[in-house]
């Protein structure tokens, strides 16, 4: 009968399979180690080269690439919960990636309950700097955008027809330790001058991890939520705070033109789309941020 109890007891042990486990799945991971619950926590990687590091934080690595959904049966009914933050593949409009995955776990239908699908701000496409919250209409214009709706959409009616309570964040630029613009302001790239400058939005990678597991302990079912600090920020005056704050040179502003001419098209396009995103739903993921502002994180760097 004990025997019974303890395996009774393992088998409600919850399971969290993560797609993509980067920088902010391990985030997640450690905040995941905070909490009571102590959660099973599978990742899928194509790469067998990362698995030893991430069995050391706790994590049981399941061998599967995206772009070959033959190798993904491993996760068929592998957790209830799934997080997914992989990128889209590079090109097209159609996130192929996400197709094969919600394929995959489609086949063992029931067995996902939550879902939380990690998006981006850009599918609001360049609004010229009005503001923008989970209500508004998405423009998307760059494939790269165009990508990450695609995928909203087939989570959407995916998740609506299997019972699964979808929960999409949608993130801009993430900074933190290891993504500041660092190399940028080395290269000295030139920056908008402040009439024609974008504005920018963004979260703090621990920010971004702890709001993922708001959204996938108490999120609300096929909930949209802007993940963001709803701060109000041109890009060239990010630039300028972080070299400041490590003493670097600030990036020399220019007219659009001359940007343009001056950055790569990928570059040009993240510069060139301006808007102002508000976090109205953000509440309700009860998760208060450790950094309202970019500029309360960098007062905690030492210069």
């Amino acid at each position: 009968m004990l025997g019974m109890t303890c395996i009774s007891s393992a088998f409600r042990r919850p399971r969290i399979l993560i797609i993509g486990c980067g920088d902010i799945g391990q985030r997640v991971v450690a905040h995941l180690g905070k909490t009571q619950a102590k959660p099973k926590i599978f990742a899928l990687s194509s790469s067998p080269e990362r698995f030893a590091a991430l069995r050391q934080q706790g994590i049981t690595p399941i061998e599967g690439n995206l772009d070959h959904p033959e190798t993904l049966w491993r996760i068929t009914r592998l957790a209830s919960n799934v997080i997914h933050l992989a990128p889209p593949q590079n090109e097209g409009e159609n996130d192929l990636r996400t197709r094969n995955l919600i394929q995959i776990l489609s086949q063992g239908a029931g067995s996902v309950r939550r879902f939380v699908y990690v998006s981006t701000t850009g599918v609001y496409g360049n609004r010229h700097g009005d503001y923008v919250d989970e209500t508004s209409t998405p423009l998307a214009s760059s494939a790269r955008s165009k990508r990450r709706l695609d995928a909203e959409s087939v989570l959407r009616h995916w998740a609506i027809h299997q019972g699964v309570n979808l929960s999409i964040l949608r993130v801009p630029g993430i900074y933190g330790p290891n993504r500041l613009p660092i190399e940028r302001l080395n290269a000295k790239t030139p920056a908008l001058n402040s009439k024609e400058d974008a504005y920018s939005n963004h979260i703090h990678a621990d920010d971004l991890a702890r709001l993922v597991l708001g959204a996938l302990f108490i999120g609300k079912p096929q909930r949209i939520v802007n993940a963001c600090d709803g701060s109000e920020q041109k890009m060239g005056d990010y630039f300028d705070e972080v070299a400041t704050a490590l003493n670097l040179p600030k990036p020399k502003r220019l007219s659009r033109e001359e940007v343009r001419s001056a950055v790569s098209p990928i570059l040009w396009s993240f510069m060139s789309e301006s808007r102002r995103v508000r976090n109205t739903r953000l509440p309700e993921l009860k998760r208060k941020l450790l950094y309202p502002t970019v500029a309360d994180y960098l007062k905690t760097l030492k210069r």
